[in-house]
């Protein structure tokens, strides 16, 4: 009998590992693979640029949510980036940090990490901005003295802070592009002698115009490369510190008459960008632009939307569509929060700005300290940068930081804006990367989540965003 047993388990045993028997499995469902990454900011800050790891593909499924439709056979303007002004103060709270943490900064700001941002376009003061501490120029002589052949001219003011940092950013990305823009003549050539306010004297006006010569010059020595000025930064805001009046009459005489020619006498490439200030007042470039002896010397015109509506970049490039627009400042204020401002910063600057042919989006000032500062006696004392240097090891990433990373992180300079529709509240603009990829940067600014389509050739991804967050989806 125990033979017998022994037999009867062993057939059974070998008919049980026969290799011909099939063994029934769970049936597993296909992998999808994710064909678009999805980085998010939600207004309530719970979710602070984050990609997101839910999969994301194209399907043919139909639904009944609303569509943004990215068309890339329709492309608009070149980019040439997003990123902030380098004022005085921004480089020197910056300096406050120790070693590491300022060169962490740096990386993160302007390089290609996975933790970076990668901001492509910085604005500059020439001289001082009314956030430096105190306000200067480049040519300050005692009272009553003049300096025709500038002779006293001299960078040394920004050889402590802007001018070192620029070298390390160009270091980090040495094809960052550069505006730079004066708050104030010398005061010497000014009809009030002061910082704040008056016009420059016509007198002087080739003596300025080599002044510009000068800096463009002189930068270049130090390795930097300026890509573009404006004659005056906000030139109907004569009551900052430091300020100038400067009427579009006046600043087309001074680019017709004196900084083009000198410009292309000296065989400068910088480009020439008039107004720079609001909305509100796009007939102050058109009539500069109508001015047959100026138009040739002039790029195009760059805005601030503190009044006014951003759809006046396309009225001035729709007067003149061979010539640029460019966004190039807006702050936010310490008085602020963060989910409104994003909104609104994301939904008018970024998008706004992009919808309505600007080759930049720049946002106000890099960095403060605690105080709001530094700023001159005058200056603005409620601008809050993208960042607050808070000690030489701590600092906090504010709301602009992510306006802008939303948009500089993903579309480089090269990068050309695509057709998108708008649909409700889904405020979106897309673009093309010199790489191919597509990238759809969108506010919800209604006050539901919404759930809609990204549409691409024929095929849809279903997505949703919560009430005033932002999304950036790219593939």
């Amino acid at each position: 009998m125990k033979s017998l047993f022994l037999l009867t388990v062993s057939i059974l045993f070998l008919s049980c590992s026969s290799s011909n028997d099939v063994v029934a499995q769970t049936p597993t469902a296909p992998v999808v693979p994710n064909e678009m990454d999805f980085w998010l900011t939600k207004a309530n800050q719970s979710t602070m640029l984050q990609k997101q790891t839910s999969v994301l593909a194209f399907g043919s499924t139909l639904n009944n949510y609303p569509n943004i439709e990215v068309n890339d056979a329709q492309q608009f303007q070149t980019i040439d980036g997003f990123g902030y002004t380098l004022t005085g103060g921004s480089a020197q709270v910056i300096n406050q940090l120790n070693a590491q943490k300022r060169q962490e900064l740096l990386q993160e700001l302007f390089g290609t990490n996975a933790n970076s941002i990668s901001v492509s376009y910085l604005r500059i003061s020439i001289g001082a901005s009314d956030l430096d501490a105190a306000p200067f120029t480049y040519n300050d002589l005692p009272d009553g003295q003049t300096d025709l052949n500038l002779e006293k001219f001299s960078l040394a003011p920004n050889k402590t802070d802007v001018i070192p940092m620029l070298k390390e950013i160009l270091a980090i990305n040495p094809n960052i592009k550069i505006i730079a823009t004066p708050w104030s003549p010398p005061v010497w050539m000014k009809d009030n002698n002061s910082f704040i306010g008056g016009s420059l004297q016509p007198k002087y006006y080739g003596v300025y115009a080599n002044y510009f010569v000068k800096y463009i010059q002189q930068m270049k020595a130090e390795g930097i490369t300026i890509d573009a000025i404006t004659p005056q930064n906000e030139p109907l805001h004569p009551g900052n510190n430091p300020s100038l009046l400067m009427l579009a009459a006046d600043q087309a005489n001074f680019i017709k008459n004196h900084l083009g020619p000198v410009f292309q006498n000296t065989n400068l490439k910088t480009k020439i960008i008039v107004y720079d200030h609001n909305c509100n007042k796009p007939e102050y470039p058109i009539s500069i632009l109508k001015d047959a002896a100026a138009y040739p010397f002039i790029d195009g015109s760059a805005f601030h939307l503190y009044e006014g509506d951003i759809s006046a970049l396309s009225t001035v490039h729709n007067a003149f569509p061979n010539k640029n627009v460019y966004f190039t400042e807006q702050y936010t204020s310490n008085t602020g929060n963060f989910d409104g401002d994003l909104k609104w910063h994301t939904r008018n600057i970024i998008i706004g700005s992009m919808r309505n042919w600007s080759k930049t989006a720049l946002e106000w000032n890099l960095a403060n300290n605690a105080s709001f500062g530094p700023n001159t006696p005058g200056g603005c004392t409620t601008c809050k940068g993208a960042l607050t240097i808070e000690s030489s090891t701590n600092f906090t990433r504010n709301v602009a930081y992510y306006i802008i990373a939303h948009a500089s992180k993903f579309v480089p300079a090269g990068s050309v804006r695509i057709a998108s529709n708008l649909s409700g509240n889904l405020q979106n603009v897309a673009f093309k990367t010199p790489d191919g990829k597509k990238v759809l940067i969108v506010e919800n600014d209604g006050t539901t989540s919404e759930s809609f389509n990204i549409k691409h050739n024929g095929k849809w991804i279903l997505t949703s965003l919560e009430a005033g967050s932002v999304g950036t989806y790219i593939w």
